[in-house]
């Protein structure tokens, strides 16, 4: 693997205004939660090999607010990312969505979703996430505005996983909400550990909200993580929606499912106030 200290070219240097060519069209469902009483908008931040862009989003007067990390789905911080800082920002915390495929490529330009998976995502090392959300922290106690005491963190789809594995990177994260990450897989190069490797010595709290009509997550997995996630002291828990597909949190794709993205943000926010990362 390619040591993080070396210096890396970094291909993406500013975010995409809009959303990922992707996923077009956008459904009518999508949600636009405007900046109103916020500071919202790109950041840079500062990592080993130079910089990386990330989106901000915070109560525009106060400070030493709770700390979110909000990680991308394959997708990029796309606007999808971008409002759920936002929702984030209107309920008082500093949420903040760095790229974490700034080296590798931009996605938001690919149309094909295979391609994407094949020519960028697959060659993101999980090193190089855990150092790069390593610095977003630094970067949010050093702002002045983020109170790193009060952390946690949240991901969707690709950064469902990273929820899991960054809860046990970092024993400062409080709590972390996953939603639809994947759970058992090969170990490579890139990919050494999986959530489910990790789940029997995990100490941070994390809540998995999974559908049971995911065609990418089997069911079976789900069950197998929650039978290791029993045998450790985390506390963790997982809800899995019966009729839910994939990406049910997605508004602004047919795989929305409004009654079920309702309830997981409600008991996002109600896990994050139980251990203590809200205000």
């Amino acid at each position: 693997m390619k040591d993080l200290t070396r210096r890396q070219f970094i291909t993406v240097t500013a975010l995409s205004a809009g959303f990922a060519l992707a996923v077009h069209p956008i459904a009518a469902a999508v949600i636009n939660t405007d900046a109103a009483g916020l500071i919202a908008g790109e950041v840079k931040i500062p990592v080993k090999d130079g910089q990386i862009p990330a989106y901000r989003a915070m109560p525009a007067s106060g400070s030493n607010f709770p700390v979110i990390l909000v990680i991308q789905e394959i997708f990029g911080v796309h606007a999808h990312i971008q409002d759920i800082c936002r929702r984030f920002a209107k309920l008082g915390y500093l949420a903040i969505a760095p790229e974490m495929f700034a080296r590798q490529g931009d996605v938001s330009k690919i149309t094909d979703i295979q391609e994407i998976i094949s020519k960028v995502v697959s060659k993101v090392p999980d090193a190089q996430v855990m150092s790069d959300l390593d610095a977003t922290v630094e970067w949010a106690q050093k702002s002045g505005k983020g109170n790193i005491n009060k952390l946690g963190i949240t991901g969707f789809c690709w950064g469902g996983r990273i929820v899991w594995l960054y809860s046990s990177h970092n024993p400062k994260v409080k709590a972390g909400v996953a939603w639809y990450g994947r759970l058992v897989a090969d170990s490579t190069a890139l990919t050494p550990k999986q959530p489910i490797d990790l789940a029997a010595t995990l100490k941070v709290p994390v809540l998995g909200l999974y559908g049971g009509k995911d065609d990418s997550i089997p069911q079976d997995t789900v069950e197998k993580m929650r039978e290791v996630l029993k045998t450790g002291s985390s506390g963790s828990e997982i809800v899995l929606y019966p009729d839910a597909p994939h990406g049910f949190n997605a508004d602004y794709r047919a795989t929305y499912r409004e009654k079920e993205a309702k309830d997981a943000w409600k008991r996002l926010q109600d896990w994050f106030k139980k251990h203590g990362v809200a205000q």
